[in-house]
């Protein structure tokens, strides 16, 4: 059995931006700037509420203000678009986050794209999803921020690595495997398709780094992965009442040289990121060096 010390947790990587975005903030005080991320949440999910309470226990650790706008299921989409446009109007806020998922009669996609580019500090506009695409820093997914930063804290060489990422969500698998290749990796994606022509474990065996990004508990077997692999697991499955990734992480732990639990491992570094797109989301705003 590998040591225990080949565990991947998320704690340190996230103190380590959150103490950085700390100092960040208080010298935005000194200006009379106090950041503000707005939540808006339609409908209620156990999971979703999860995440808001840690956005909201992080932000107000570093000084960052939180406000919750809680609307009802059966909020239309046309009273949704005109709350964000209500946030795109006031000054006073800095961030937004939708959170998902959203009720079944609204476009997710739509509404995300709704949201103003500069507040948009989950990264999911086109417009932000663009300047990733060329390589060009600004407001970047935050999951995806954090999957990298992970790898890259084993101290790995990714030039040339041969990455597999299972999962191509338009705020996960796709940005990481563009965050991915602008570090010269070589990355393969697989998704639903992948597993039904049966290719998932050959793609898998053959990773150095491996993502993973489904939503569905035990999808990668623990002998799929290839020895001194790192793994990176970014679902989040309940199950029995306990959270899990979608790795079979004892069986993968033993051959993985690092791997991330679930929780935690990319969650705390997500939020962090958040924070730190956060404060990213103020410069830019009192700034005029950017534009859209």
């Amino acid at each position: 059995m590998l040591k225990k010390t080949n565990i991947l947790y998320g704690k340190g990587i996230a103190d380590k931006v959150l103490k950085e975005v700390a100092k960040e903030v208080q010298e935005l005080k000194t200006r009379e700037i106090v950041p503000l991320l707005m939540t808006v949440e339609v409908g209620e999910n156990a999971a979703s509420r999860v995440y808001v309470t840690s956005q909201r226990r992080t932000a107000e650790s570093i000084g960052i203000n939180f406000e919750l706008m809680e609307y009802a299921a059966g909020t239309s989409q046309k009273r949704l678009f005109n709350i964000i446009k209500n946030i795109d109007e006031d000054s006073y806020i800095n961030g937004v986050i939708l959170q998902m998922p959203l009720p079944e009669h609204i476009d997710s996609k739509l509404a995300q794209w709704a949201i103003p580019t500069r507040k948009d500090i989950e990264g999911v506009t086109p417009y932000n999803l663009g300047r990733m695409f060329l390589g060009v820093p600004g407001l970047m997914p935050c999951t995806a921020q954090a999957v990298v930063a992970m790898i890259k804290s084993t101290g790995v060489d990714l030039k040339g690595k041969e990455v597999t990422i299972v999962g191509h969500s338009d705020i996960v698998g796709k940005p990481t495997a563009v965050m991915l290749l602008h570090e010269q990796a070589t990355v393969t994606m697989c998704h639903v398709a992948t597993a039904e022509r049966g290719l998932l474990e050959e793609h898998v065996k053959r990773a150095e780094i491996l993502v993973v990004a489904v939503g569905k508990p035990g999808v990668i077997k623990g002998e799929w992965i290839k020895p001194g692999a790192i793994v990176i697991d970014a679902g989040i499955n309940t199950v029995n009442d306990k959270i899990v990734g979608d790795v079979e992480f004892e069986a993968a732990r033993e051959r993985a040289a690092f791997i991330t639990p679930v929780p935690g491992g990319v969650g705390a570094v997500t939020v962090a990121y958040l924070m730190k797109n956060t404060v990213e989301a103020v410069r830019w705003q009192t700034s005029e060096d950017r534009g859209e």
